[in-house]
């Protein structure tokens, strides 16, 4: 059955925008279209023309690592181009460098947009770096909770006592699926983020340090389990209304690997009641901390 050349696609197109003058390469005015000729573009790659050509008839289809690297410095690609070419090769992307705790603007606006809901932005390895104020008002203001350099995986492996013994934010947040089952998402997520950055050397190290010093995440990172965390149902003892049951969605805006954390109650429940009047009452005072109203702060 044939299959769709999404390679030779890719390239052909992206070689047809690249502007010559751009590349060092000069041209005589002559030119029939804008971008690169494939000569000019098997030149910059270090290959030969016929092999640019049956790459982009689809004759030829699975390109080595080295050959897509190359044609994506040649064509200027940005990471997410360069990704997508890879994976166009059946090829996994290049690791990336450190964890990033950049939150671009546009995280900054859907954040604004979930305004009326608790919301945190974490890290690929789990560092709080922003909360609004309906997430202070919900589970109390992050700069009480004490974690370990600002992490949550770090909070949740505290090496004093049981996973229950300490609560995680300003109050107990309950999962639903147990302490065990948090506890094993996180890993899983954690060891996604780990793979994806094999050289930050911060990251190797937070995860050696938990893994000597705590049994139960080195029990856990020894099962191999690599997964996103998604999700969970949690409930809330919040001291002044009482217990709210909420549903917790984790979401990874495209082109970041930061993790964006909502809670949510549904419509005509106790727990959106509750909210309600915590919300009601944060729009009563204006106290609660924000960090997510002007440049996202790095917390730890």
């Amino acid at each position: 059955m044939a299959t769709t050349n999404h390679f030779g696609i890719a390239l052909r197109g992206w070689r047809e925008r690249v502007s010559p003058g751009d590349c060092g390469v000069a041209t005589d005015g002559g030119r029939r279209i804008p971008g690169l000729r494939r000569e000019e573009l098997a030149r910059l790659s270090g290959l030969s023309v016929d092999y640019v050509v049956q790459l982009e008839q689809g004759r030829a289809r699975h390109p080595s690592a080295q050959v897509v690297t190359a044609l994506a410095r040649a064509l200027r690609l940005d990471p997410a181009e360069r990704d997508h070419l890879f994976r166009c090769a059946r090829l996994a992307p290049p690791a990336t460098g450190n964890v990033s705790r950049q939150v671009p603007a546009r995280v900054h606006q859907l954040v604004n947009r979930l305004g009326d809901n608790p919301t945190a932005v974490f890290a690929a390895d789990w560092t709080l770096v922003g909360w609004n104020g309906m997430w202070s008002a919900t589970v109390g203001d992050p700069r009480t909770y004490g974690w370990d350099e600002g992490n949550l995986v770090a909070a949740m492996f505290r090496s004093r006592g049981g996973p229950a013994e300490v609560p995680i934010a300003a109050w107990p947040v309950r999962s639903w699926a147990g302490d065990e089952a948090e506890e094993e998402d996180l890993v899983a997520d954690l060891r996604v983020t780990a793979a994806a950055h094999p050289h930050d050397g911060r990251l190797a190290s937070f995860v050696d340090h938990l893994r000597r010093s705590n049994p139960r995440f080195k029990r856990l990172w020894s099962n191999g389990s690599a997964r996103a965390h998604v999700g969970d149902r949690k409930t809330i003892e919040h001291p002044l209304v009482g217990d709210i049951d909420v549903d917790l969605d984790v979401l990874m805006p495209a082109g970041t690997d930061l993790r964006v954390v909502t809670y949510t109650a549904g419509a005509e429940t106790t727990g959106a009641e509750k909210i309600d009047a915590l919300r009601a009452a944060r729009d009563a005072s204006r106290t609660s901390p924000s960090r997510l109203n002007s440049e996202m702060p790095k917390v730890g």
